[in-house]
């Protein structure tokens, strides 16, 4: 008789800090002659060459890219906080999106006034925003104006009295 696995309740996870530790392991692919030459950027470029020791992965050369440093599959194109990334722009969007496995990026093209409702609402839902930009509610934006208005009505006031004395 076998014995059935118990589900995880998010499977996820364990690939995760696999994935974690792989990136440890995988090295900084540096494009052939780079420590060589100031002109030649160390951005990866496959070697070409027919006589390339790096192509033909000569020992003491540096590693290329290769298929073995790939991340599991199960967690493949996961933001590193282990949610699925879901691209918001307006607030029905928030409809099917699950928070156990989904996290928001909100669009950069959705203004202050939306982009608050946005917010609101997933904190509500308990969904995860990534990109939350910290935006001012127009109730405190006018709170401030006033504030300042104030304080420059009495430093012109105060501005007056000096010259007056003088």
């Amino acid at each position: 008789m076998k014995s059935k696995k118990k589900q995880e309740p998010f499977a996820g996870e364990r690939p995760l800090k696999k994935r974690q530790l792989s990136k440890h392991k995988k090295p900084k692919f540096k494009r052939q002659e780079s420590w060589r030459y100031k002109r030649v950027k160390e951005n990866w470029r496959k070697p070409p060459g027919i006589d390339s020791k790096m192509r033909k992965k000569v020992k003491g050369w540096p590693p290329s890219p290769a298929v073995g440093y790939r991340s599991p599959k199960e967690i493949r194109g996961f933001h590193p906080s282990g949610y699925v990334e879901a691209h918001v722009q307006t607030v029905e969007d928030l409809d099917g999106i699950d928070p156990a496995k989904q996290a928001i990026r909100i669009s950069h093209t959705v203004g202050d006034k939306k982009r608050v409702e946005i917010v609101a609402l997933a904190e509500e839902r308990g969904i995860h925003v990534l990109n939350p930009r910290i935006v001012r509610e127009r109730e405190e934006f006018e709170e401030e104006e006033v504030k300042e208005e104030g304080e420059e009505k009495e430093g012109e006031e105060k501005e007056k009295e000096k010259e007056e004395t003088k």
